[in-house]
């Protein structure tokens, strides 16, 4: 792939919730999470790579001392379509006791947050939230549902945020879908 193969992701695809919108639902979530984990102390794990943008934001809009530490497992390997889940990290810092809050970049189908919530309860962590900032709406049941949801999103690939098409546009400060075929 190459920056001209890039942009024409970006010129395939249409804006479904703006950077504004996108601030908003981060300033929201900063209220919500904090109002529900400020005398918590909990140990907040992104779950990498799509995550990060994510994390990034909505840590600053969190008021309440926590420690920070990450955990990397993916299911898509930049394919738009879920695989097997790979464990590549698992958290550093003791999980053990504690209230985790895990930050996502998309509930899609829930495989994945399902997997890390029973990970992180095999580790013994003690209470384990779960922030997302889109939840894509899909008509089969998930297995998990978040705690915190940013926005709502449609039953398409979409991208930005965080999270990607074929690798790429994590960067982007909207939320973007790509067109239907």
């Amino acid at each position: 792939m190459n920056e001209y193969d890039a942009r024409d992701i970006l010129l395939a695809s249409e804006e479904i919730a703006d950077e504004e919108t996108v601030q908003s639902c981060l300033n929201r979530l900063g209220v919500e999470i904090s109002a529900t984990l400020h005398d918590r102390f909990p140990l907040v794990l992104p779950v990498m790579g799509g995550a990060i943008v994510f994390a990034g934001q909505l840590l600053p809009r969190l008021d309440f001392p926590l420690e920070f530490d990450y955990l990397h497992v993916t299911r898509y390997r930049g394919k738009t379509q879920g695989g097997n889940i790979e464990w590549r990290v698992l958290p550093g810092k003791a999980v053990s006791g504690r209230t985790v809050l895990v930050m996502d970049d998309i509930l899609d189908e829930g495989e994945t947050l399902y997997a890390v919530k029973q990970k992180l309860l095999e580790m013994g962590a003690a209470r384990i939230y779960t922030a997302v900032l889109a939840d894509k709406q899909i008509t089969q049941a998930k297995p998990i549902q978040a705690d915190f949801v940013g926005l709502q999103v449609p039953d398409r690939f979409v991208f930005g945020c965080g999270m990607d098409a074929y690798g790429l546009w994590r960067n982007l400060p909207s939320i973007r879908a790509l067109k239907a075929e």
